[in-house]
């Protein structure tokens, strides 16, 4: 039978987010845990895949804030995408976007932004969302660099980056544990105040309500130098992949390279754990027509490379020209 498109409900909430548990490119950011701690700042229009009357795939969503022509899949999050458990492949892929396409047209949508998951947070390749957008027509309206870790074959750190460990251990402790945290959110808002004049995205009281909500994904990893917290780095668990979400250092931590001493026991737990990947995360700006080349060279003197995170304009009133 054919796919059909139905709107998501709060009432469908726990089979949502168990079918999040044996999708193949899901992560905990796209559970209704996490999309629903934004509480009313996104006007959700998430929407789910049925077949035979079982969920085959889940598409987390809401309008775009500032274009109420847009749905966006997920303002919320850095990645959204069709999640699915392997059935969406191929030639069904092409039809989920068809019947996205006229469930959000339905609506009165005229575009849909899509944030296609990077592959490294993807249990097995799940690519096929990419090909259907190149089928159909889309535009690629940004494209993000960040660097990764691959922590089965690791290139070499520099020069620069081991004598900055060798530095770091003979003055940090690097302590583990979500406890820290108003420590590290002290850091961490005085850090973006002198450097950026700006406030980190997540709250104190969002970061901790996070911490509570998923115990064991999210972590903290804290340099003390005379058992003060001078660095740290907020750390997102995957499957496949740990992510760091937010990363802060003083002066004093500068001063003694903490964060190479951090890093080092992240990437080191990290590979003992199983996991694929570490990844620092995107270094652009403009929506990623700038690089910042200095803060990205900084993160591939740790042994990573470039990992792409893409970004599709869908016309959902244009004729598309794909046939399954």
């Amino acid at each position: 039978m054919s796919l059909n498109v139905v709107r998501y409900q709060p009432s469908l909430d726990e089979a949502w987010d168990a079918f999040c548990e044996s999708a193949v490119n899901s992560t905990f950011l796209h559970t209704r845990r996490f999309l629903g701690y934004h509480g009313d700042r996104f006007r959700d229009v998430s929407a789910m895949f049925m077949q035979d009357g079982a969920i085959v795939g889940v598409f987390p969503a809401a309008e775009a804030p500032a274009d109420g022509s847009m749905v966006v899949s997920h303002p919320g999050i850095t990645y959204g995408g069709i999640v699915h458990a392997g059935a969406l492949c191929g030639g069904k892929t092409i039809e989920a976007f068809e019947r996205l396409r006229e469930h959000y047209r339905a609506d009165g949508y005229r575009r849909l932004h899509y944030k296609a998951v990077p592959h490294l947070y993807q249990a097995r390749p799940s690519q096929d969302d990419l090909y259907a957008l190149f089928r159909l027509g889309a535009g690629r309206s940004r494209c993000d660099l960040s660097c990764t870790i691959y922590l089965n074959d690791r290139a070499k750190p520099s020069e620069r980056r081991r004598r900055g460990l060798k530095k770091a251990l003979r003055s940090v402790l690097v302590v583990a544990g979500a406890e820290q945290v108003q420590s590290l959110w002290q850091v961490l808002t005085d850090n973006l105040t002198r450097k950026h004049d700006a406030a980190p995205v997540h709250s104190i009281d969002e970061m901790e309500q996070l911490i509570a909500l998923f115990p064991g994904f999210i972590d903290l990893y804290c340099a003390q130098i005379d058992g003060q917290v001078e660095a740290g780095v907020v750390v997102f668990k995957t499957r496949t992949a740990w992510h760091a979400q937010y990363i802060a250092a003083s002066e004093a931590a500068y001063a003694v390279s903490a964060l190479d001493a951090v890093f080092d026991r992240i990437i080191a737990d990290a590979a003992a754990g199983g996991v694929r990947y570490f990844d620092f995360g995107t270094s652009n700006e403009h929506d990623g027509t700038v690089l910042n080349e200095s803060l990205y060279q900084y993160k591939h003197e740790y042994g990573g490379g470039g990992v792409v995170h893409e970004f599709y304009d869908i016309d959902l009133l244009g004729a598309w020209h794909a046939s399954v």
